[in-house]
């Protein structure tokens, strides 16, 4: 909801005032604050009536009214979580809060029943080998290979149609013929597909030397081989807020040593850690490029989307992480395609 903060309200003004700006914002609810920002409840249309029947008047406080104890999203939580609260929980309204519940934003269900066509393109890098998934990929290219009831890279696609993208670009190398007669030109997906037809492997990103030249906006690039519930727009909508020129998709990845870490300092044991487990920060293989950035991408060779990134830094420009949660699996591996073929149906549906 664009304009969630006019229905911020003060727990000490009255439910006749509140129920004016309940009607004036026109969402069925008012988020009630602190002068901090912090939820102390809400009150809906309907705490409004049950407070009057239990005899409150229009000129009590809201604080007797509002629900405490209201239903929120973390500003994290993806799409999807946001999505399955208001579904399951039978929301109509969804206050988003930060990790110290202050109040970030309100999304109502027509956010989701009604969802804006974006004007971005989408580049699907479906050209690699898949050569660690073996006797897999023998015949059928990996982004082919099926994953519960429809092939990996077609979950992909989906999933971006789902959150309003209808441009699509796919980067096809090995067995390109049969992502072509999948795909087609998209019209049976509701979409509109250009292919990129790689001669020879081009890596992560060369591939984007492929493009038109004249693109007016960004665009989104992601492998091929990742299953995830991201919200893409919100990728994008930080992206150009912020006035990056690169943005990397990031998360948490943890490695646990096997064995105890010891320390020691002159032959002494100083300290002895048991197995601990290392976090680092990894590319979640997503990413948001403005247009001003494509030349650094040389024409039809082989280049990485590290290197596009070692070359954006280098120049002096804005690259920005941004720290993505929720489900997400890099199918690199065959425990990997097995793991997704487990969770499909639970996930994807």
């Amino acid at each position: 909801m664009k304009n969630w903060q006019n229905t911020l309200i003060h727990p000490s003004i009255t439910l006749r005032e509140a129920l004016q700006t309940i009607n004036d914002v026109g969402c069925q609810m008012a988020l009630v604050v602190d002068i901090e920002r912090h939820l102390l409840g809400t009150l809906s249309d309907g705490d409004a009536r049950r407070a009057l029947l239990r005899g409150l008047t229009l000129d009590d406080p809201v604080s007797e009214a509002m629900h405490r104890t209201p239903t929120v999203a973390h500003i994290h939580d993806d799409r999807e979580t946001r999505l399955g609260l208001i579904k399951h929980q039978g929301l109509h309204q969804l206050p988003i809060v930060d990790n110290d519940d202050h109040v970030v934003g309100l999304e109502v269900v027509d956010d989701y029943l009604h969802v804006p066509v974006r004007e971005e393109s989408v580049v699907i890098m479906a050209g690699g080998l898949g050569s660690r998934l073996k006797e897999l990929t023998h015949e059928t290219p990996k982004p082919m290979l099926n994953v519960g009831s429809r092939p990996i890279l077609e979950t992909i696609v989906r999933s971006f149609s789902e959150q309003g993208f209808r441009q699509f670009y796919l980067a096809v190398n090995y067995k390109a013929e049969q992502i072509e007669a999948h795909f087609g030109d998209g019209s049976k997906f509701g979409i509109e597909i250009h292919y990129l037809r790689e001669q020879k492997r081009m890596g992560t990103a060369g591939a984007l030397s492929l493009l038109p030249t004249k693109l007016e906006h960004p665009i989104v690039v992601t492998n091929a081989d990742l299953l995830t519930k991201a919200d893409y727009g919100a990728m994008l909508e930080k992206h150009m807020a912020t006035g990056a020129d690169a943005t990397m998709a990031v998360r948490k990845y943890e490695m646990q040593v096997p064995f105890g870490v010891i320390q020691e300092k002159n032959g002494r044991i100083s300290n002895i850690f048991e197995k601990p487990v290392h976090q680092f920060i990894v590319s979640a293989g997503m990413y948001v490029l403005s247009p001003s950035v494509l030349k650094f991408v040389p024409h039809n060779q082989f280049f990485d989307m590290p290197s596009l990134f070692e070359v954006i830094a280098t120049k002096g420009l804005f690259a920005r992480c941004h720290h993505v949660d929720g489900y997400w699996l890099d199918i690199g591996q065959p425990s990997d395609f097995e793991r997704a073929n487990h969770d499909f149906h639970e996930v994807f549906r």
